[in-house]
């Protein structure tokens, strides 16, 4: 089989290097001229292209079995309401409009902010998206509309991505927020801390992907609830002797339990 996965961060590193070890060809794009020598120890072929990029991609993706969109805004411009709105609409929305007009099966890397705050007891797929006016809802939102109006689109919503060797922890998280944002931070103090290790998340696009899945899915790892935002990082503010974080609320997601049972009924298992 032939795949092309559209922005090989993290996860899409290591989706990458699952396909290869299985026999694939894989062809892994980035933004960065200097990432391409790192691509090529995991994928077939690599290319150099925005996915907004209509031509690039076409020519990237023609013959290809499915593409797996795993783009990510930068976070040098997701701090604040006016960078997101750019960066979002570029990397988010363009992104995935160019790849559903470009290919016929395309997975979308979502994210569990399309859901706000959420609504009702339980989060899950037939939960109304939320009408947030945030850049990063919104443009989440406008990438899995124009996914799932490709005749074999799925999306793939997950939470935050931890776990790679070269993630910063979340005590340096901190850190950083004081040190370089003042300790204020875009996200909401009442949302729960779901989180997935970068390995269950790549793992979840590939069992989508060769199972032939169309549709949503959550692949938030759901046997506990987690603490929220204030009381895990207030928690990691007192263990590092800081003030705790102001959380603006600009970006919502959930504040009651969120439910997989979706992509688990299909079989999929979450190991880390």
């Amino acid at each position: 089989m032939h795949y092309v996965i559209i922005g090989c961060g993290n996860v899409g590193m290591e989706l990458a290097r699952r396909w290869t070890e299985a026999g694939h060809r894989v062809t892994g794009t980035t933004t960065t001229e200097g990432r391409v020598a790192e691509l090529r120890g995991v994928c077939s072929d690599v290319a150099v292209l925005r996915g907004s990029d209509r031509e690039a991609v076409e020519k990237a993706v023609s013959g290809a079995d499915a593409v797996v969109l795993t783009v990510s805004p930068r976070i040098s411009r997701s701090f604040d309401a006016e960078s997101r709105i750019a960066e979002y609409a570029d990397t988010l929305t363009a992104s995935a409009a160019t790849a559903a007009a470009a290919h016929p099966r395309v997975v979308f890397t979502s994210s569990i902010s399309v859901y706000g705050a959420g609504r009702g007891e339980l989060v899950d797929e037939t939960t109304p998206p939320t009408d947030d006016d945030d850049a990063s809802p919104r443009n989440f939102v406008s990438g899995e509309e124009a996914v799932l109006a490709a005749p074999r689109g799925a999306v793939v919503r997950i939470p935050d991505v931890h776990g790679h060797p070269r993630d910063i922890d979340y005590p340096a998280r901190v850190r950083m927020a004081h040190e370089m944002l003042g300790g204020s931070v875009p996200f909401s103090a009442e949302s729960l801390l779901y989180r997935i290790d970068y390995r269950d998340a790549a793992a979840a696009l590939d069992f989508v992907v060769a199972q032939g899945l169309t549709g949503v899915y959550n692949a938030i790892p759901d046997e506990t609830v987690p603490p929220t935002n204030a009381e895990a990082f207030g928690a990691i503010c007192a263990a590092e002797g800081l003030p705790p974080l102001n959380f603006r609320g600009e970006i919502k997601t959930p504040v009651m339990p969120v439910s997989s049972a979706k992509l688990r009924a299909a079989g999929f298992t979450f190991t880390h």
